[in-house]
């Protein structure tokens, strides 16, 4: 395959700490989950530090920017504490996401149109820290043009929708994936996506030429009680090959 066609793996590892502190102390270890997962073959790995630090804690962050050889992306919601950490800490990349705190997993994604005035100038801190910011957004085009607007060199799609459809369903959130995937590319902005995807589903988002990363943790993660975690990414990995 042509690297420049190959699409990066990004393993988010926040739900090894989820059941680290379902009943605290230290096991499992999600620096160790990270490790093994950068073994396996993982191009990034992902972390989410949320407010309430439900999973990954701020010790983790400060551990995994030391372990770790491969880029590290934080997740993170647009305020100003977490701007401070991540310049802090400054990790290869920052994805500003909505964040509530009732919610289980991230629902949907950033309204960007609507907040410009906020984010504008956390993006230009954080890039001129030389942190790569991304966007976690819907693919829709008004969300896309706010985030060039913006100065953010990379958005990623919020794949929800797409994955809780019935495979027969999904054809026209796909349609409307891949057309947001290259309005972003002839708008200067690397795409990505990721959320609830799949063995099952990634094949059809990772042919989207435009993708250049997926981001993919709870799947990967639950497969990995079953086959271990070497096995379930080297699993997603063999279908995002052969998908492109």
């Amino acid at each position: 395959m042509n690297p420049a066609h190959r699409l990066r793996l990004g393993v988010n590892i926040d739900h090894v700490a989820t059941i680290r502190n379902a009943r605290g102390g230290d096991h499992p270890d999600p620096v160790d989950a990270a490790l093994l997962a950068q073994q396996a073959g993982a191009d990034g790995i992902t972390v989410h530090l949320r407010e309430d630090r439900r999973h990954i804690r701020d010790e983790d962050l400060s551990r995994l920017m030391s372990a770790l050889s491969v880029p590290l992306n934080l997740e993170m919601a647009g305020t100003p504490e977490m701007v401070a950490i991540a310049l802090r800490h400054r990790p290869h990349a920052a994805c500003i996401v909505p964040e509530k705190r009732q919610e289980r997993t991230t629902e949907g994604g950033l309204d960007a149109a609507g907040q410009c005035g906020r984010l504008a100038p956390m993006i230009k801190a954080l890039g001129d820290a030389q942190i790569r910011v991304s966007l976690f957004i819907e693919p829709d085009p008004a969300q896309i043009i706010a985030a060039r607007d913006m100065g953010a060199p990379v958005v990623e799609f919020h794949t929800g929708r797409y994955a809780h459809l019935a495979p027969g369903d999904r054809a026209e959130e796909l349609a409307r994936i891949a057309d947001a995937a290259a309005l972003a590319t002839r708008n200067g902005i690397e795409p990505h996506a990721g959320h609830g995807l799949t063995f099952d589903n990634v094949g059809a988002i990772a042919a989207i030429p435009q993708l250049r990363e997926l981001n993919i943790g709870h799947f990967l993660i639950g497969e990995a009680i079953f086959t271990g975690l070497a096995d379930s990414i080297a699993r997603m990995r063999t279908i995002m090959d052969a998908a492109r």
